[in-house]
């Protein structure tokens, strides 16, 4: 039987080695009203600590957990509406904006758009569909329309959570390998999705320009 999921952060922190199993890294843009969050990042949810990390560049705030296992990360899943680790918490509280990069399931390319920040949501959606991307609302269990989900736990009360089918991100690397060593060669596509992504931020421009 596979263990259980954490069910909050002192959970995951006391039955998991931190540096071995997993690693949190974050990086602060002074100045900067927008925090781009990959808490299921490395190997729960391939691809996202390295969307995030584009998208915020050096002009804006970023945060992930990384899972660092060869097999088996899905074991440090731990939800949005539970994730509590103090350092995210306390970015996430200090920031007007927050994207929040996740990795859905599906063999079609898609971005499925929630959160309760419905303006940035939908502007980012059209930037997408304008670029090429495929996009819809996300059904009700992955739309982040929970205030406790941590994408709305910032000072404006709701963010954007971005959930990314498998199809869409194996698309952002060659091959389309999500392997850890693989997902440092990054395609064009990777490129024009955070462009676009970017382009209605807050603050707009290119990743790191803004």
């Amino acid at each position: 039987m596979a263990p259980a999921s954490p069910t909050c952060w002192a959970d995951l922190a006391a039955r998991r080695a931190e540096g071995v199993e997993f690693r949190r890294v974050w990086r602060s843009a002074p100045g900067s009203t927008l925090l781009h969050l990959a808490i299921h990042g490395g190997g729960i949810e391939p691809g996202t600590t390295e969307l995030a990390d584009a998208a915020a560049g050096r002009a804006d705030h970023f945060y992930s957990l990384e899972a660092l296992r060869s097999t088996g990360n899905a074991a440090l899943h731990l939800t949005s509406t539970r994730f509590d680790e103090p350092k995210a918490l306390a970015m996430v509280r200090e920031a007007e904006h927050v994207v929040s990069w996740h990795g859905a399931g599906g063999e079609a390319p898609v971005t499925y758009l929630g959160g309760r920040d419905e303006a940035l949501r939908d502007a980012i959606g059209q930037a997408l569909s304008a670029a090429g991307f495929a996009v819809a609302l996300a059904g009700s269990d992955i739309d982040a329309s929970n205030p406790r989900n941590i994408c709305n736990r910032n000072a404006r009360g709701g963010g954007v959570q971005l959930e990314i089918s498998t199809a869409q991100r194996k698309a952002f690397f060659a091959r389309g390998d999500l392997s850890r060593a693989n997902r440092g060669r990054r395609t064009a596509e990777f490129s024009a999705y955070v462009t676009a992504v970017t382009s209605v931020l807050p603050g707009g421009g290119t990743p790191g320009g803004r």
